[in-house]
C-alpha cells in the first residue's frame, strides 16, 4: 500500500508546467508548456509595489514546487501531533462506542477536506499567503486585522504545542531518580524547573528548523510525518500484543466515561447523538486555524489537482486512520494499565524499556515539532511580517511569534480540557473564513487582482484602506462566537461547542447582505 501512495504521488510530482499573467488570475485551465522538471513557474508581474504593503516573503510565489505528497505532508505532520492523538482520544471517550467514533470523525474529515479545498484552490490560483489574500476582503490595511487575529490563535497554539513536546520530555527524564526529584522540589514561573528547562529546550529548536525558509519546513515535514506515523504504529501494536490481541469494544464502564468527560461541556452522555454532534463539531473547529492560512502553502503548490490529491489523501483518509489508531490504542492501555491514558507520554512512562521510552518522547517530540512550523509558526510569521512588511521579514515575524509564547508560558492558557480549549480559540477565528470565503467566491466569483493586493491606491484600498463591510460582520459574527458564548451567560452552555459554526455562518451572512447592497467592482480579467 506505501509503494502505491508513493507511485501515485510520485506520478503527480512529475507533471510540469507554467503560466504567465499580468495582473489578474484568472480560471484553472491557464496551464500551458513547462519549464524546469519539478517546478512549476507562475510570473506575476507586480510592478511598482507599495512599500508598506510588500516584501520578498508576501511576493506572489514563482516558483511551484510542492506536489501531492507535499501536501499530504502538511496534514500528517499537522495531525500526528501530541494535542492531536489528545483531543482524538478525548473525543472516543465522547462517542462511547468505537463504531460511532469512526462514523463522527469520518464525516467531520469530509467536511474539514471541503473546506480545506476552497481555501486551497484560492491559495494555489494567487500564489499569495493569507495575510495578503485578506487584503481582497478586508481591505488593505483592514487585513492586518484578520492577519493580527490569527497571530494571536497562532502564538496561543504555538505555546501549547511546545507544551506538550516537552511534556513529552519530561516524562521520559524524570524516570531518572535525581531529575525526578529536581522536577518534583524547584519551581520556577508556577512550573518545575525541569519543565521550564524543556520548555525553552524545545522552544529553541524550532527556530532551528524554520531559519533557511519554506525548503527547509517542506524538507522536514516530509520526513517527519512518515515517521511518525511509523512510531503510532509500533505503539498502538505493541499495546495491542499486552493486551492480547485487538479490540474494538473498548471495555470502559459508563461511570469512568462519564467522569472522564464531565467537564467537556458537552449536552448528553457519551454515546448520545447530541454527544456524538459535539465530538464532529470540536473535530472540524480544531482545524479553524488552518482554513485560513493553508494557502500558506497551497501557493507552493504545482497545480489545483496537487492540492485535491494531497488534501483527500492527508484529510478524510489520513485523519481516519490516525484516529482509529488513536482509538485503537486508547482501549489497549485501559486493558492493560486498567486506567484512562489520553496523553502518549503517559503510556511511555509506564514503558519498562528505556530504549522504548526514549524512541516514544522522540517521536512525539518530533510530531509536535511538525505541527508547530507547520500550523503555527509560518502562519504567524506571514501575519506579522504583513503588518510592518518593511521592517518585519518572514523569519522575524516568526521569531516574535515565538517569544510571544515564551511570554505566554507562565500562564499556560492552554492547560484544561482538550474540546473546551479548541472550542474557544478556535470560535475567534469563524467570522473571518466566512468573510473571506463569501467575499471570494460568490462577490469576486473567483476572480482577485493580484497586483492591486499590493498597492495602496488600487481596487481593494475601499474606504481609506478598510472594507467596511467586513468590519461590520466580523464585529456581528464575533459576538455569537466568541463575546456571548465566552464572557456571558446569556447564551446556553452547549453554545460554545458550535461557536466556530456560527461565526462562520453569521459573519458571511451578514457580508453578504452588506456586499449586496453596498456592492464593490470585482476585478477585471486581464
Amino acid at each position: 500500500m506505501a509503494q502505491r501512495l508513493y507511485t501515485l504521488f510520485a506520478h503527480q510530482n512529475t507533471r510540469q508546467a507554467t503560466s504567465k499573467c499580468c495582473c489578474c488570475i484568472g480560471p484553472p485551465g491557464f496551464l500551458q508548456d513547462h519549464a524546469h522538471p519539478w517546478v512549476r513557474e507562475l510570473a506575476i508581474d507586480i510592478r511598482n509595489p507599495s512599500p508598506g504593503l510588500y516584501n520578498e516573503d508576501l511576493a506572489p510565489t514563482k516558483e511551484r514546487r510542492w506536489g501531492a505528497f507535499s501536501i499530504f505532508n502538511v496534514w500528517t505532520s499537522d495531525v500526528h501531533s501530541l494535542w492531536g492523538y489528545y483531543l482524538a482520544a478525548s473525543l472516543f471517550l465522547l462517542c462511547g462506542s468505537f463504531v460511532n467514533f469512526l462514523i463522527a470523525i469520518g464525516l467531520s474529515s469530509l467536511v474539514i477536506f471541503f473546506l480545506m479545498n476552497l481555501m486551497g484552490y484560492a491559495g494555489e490560483k494567487t500564489g499569495v499567503p493569507y495575510p495578503v489574500l485578506a487584503r481582497a476582503s478586508f481591505g488593505i490595511w483592514g487585513a492586518n486585522l484578520a492577519a493580527l487575529v490569527r497571530a494571536v490563535v497562532a502564538c496561543f497554539w504555538y505555546g501549547a504545542q511546545t507544551a506538550a513536546a516537552s511534556g513529552a520530555i519530561v516524562a521520559l527524564l524524570v524516570r531518572n531518580d535525581s531529575l525526578l526529584a529536581f522536577h518534583q522540589n524547584t519551581q520556577w514561573l508556577g512550573h518545575s524547573g525541569l519543565e521550564v528547562i524543556c520548555y525553552v529546550g524545545i522552544w529553541a529548536l524550532q527556530l532551528l528548523i524554520i531559519q533557511k525558509g519554506m525548503e527547509t519546513v517542506r524538507r522536514f515535514q516530509d520526513w517527519a510525518g512518515p515517521a511518525v506515523w511509523i512510531a503510532m504504529l509500533v505503539l498502538a501494536v505493541g499495546l495491542c500484543v499486552k493486551a492480547g490481541g485487538f479490540s474494538i469494544d473498548h471495555g470502559i464502564p459508563m461511570d469512568v466515561l462519564l467522569d472522564k468527560t464531565r467537564d467537556a461541556g458537552v449536552t448528553g452522555a457519551p454515546g448520545s447523538f447530541w454527544a456524538l454532534m459535539a465530538v464532529g463539531a470540536t473535530w472540524i473547529t480544531y482545524f479553524a486555524a488552518l482554513y485560513l492560512n493553508f494557502c500558506d502553502f497551497s501557493r507552493y503548490a504545482r497545480d489545483k489537482q496537487a492540492v485535491k490529491r494531497g488534501n483527500l489523501w492527508g484529510l478524510p483518509v489520513n485523519l481516519v486512520a490516525f484516529s482509529l489508531v488513536a482509538g485503537i490504542t486508547t482501549i489497549a492501555a485501559y486493558k492493560v494499565y486498567g486506567e484512562v491514558l489520553l496523553h502518549p507520554e503517559q503510556i511511555s512512562t509506564k514503558f519498562d524499556s528505556w530504549v522504548l521510552a526514549l524512541l516514544a518522547a522522540l517521536t512525539f517530540a518530533v510530531a509536535t515539532l511538525g505541527i508547530n512550523v507547520v500550523a503555527n509558526f509560518v502562519s504567524a510569521a506571514f501575519d506579522i511580517s504583513n503588518v510592518f512588511p518593511r521592517r518585519i521579514s518572514f523569519k522575524r515575524g516568526g521569531y516574535i511569534a515565538a517569544l510571544i509564547a515564551l511570554v505566554l508560558y507562565p500562564f499556560a492558557p492552554w492547560e484544561g480540557g482538550a474540546a473546551h480549549f479548541v472550542n474557544a480559540i478556535g470560535a475567534t477565528m469563524g467570522p473571518l473564513l466566512g468573510i473571506i470565503l463569501v467575499d471570494y467566491y460568490l462577490v469576486a466569483k473567483g476572480r482577485i487582482n493580484v497586483a492591486a493586493l499590493y498597492d495602496e491606491h488600487g481596487e481593494y484600498r475601499y474606504q481609506g484602506g478598510w472594507n467596511i463591510n467586513a468590519l461590520i460582520a466580523t464585529g456581528i459574527g464575533s459576538v455569537f462566537s466568541t463575546i456571548l458564548p465566552n464572557f456571558t451567560d446569556l447564551l446556553p452552555a452547549w453554545w460554545g461547542t458550535y461557536g466556530w459554526f456560527f461565526g462562520v455562518g453569521i459573519g458571511g451572512a451578514v457580508y453578504w447582505v452588506l456586499a449586496t447592497l453596498r456592492p464593490r467592482a470585482v476585478a477585471a480579467m486581464a
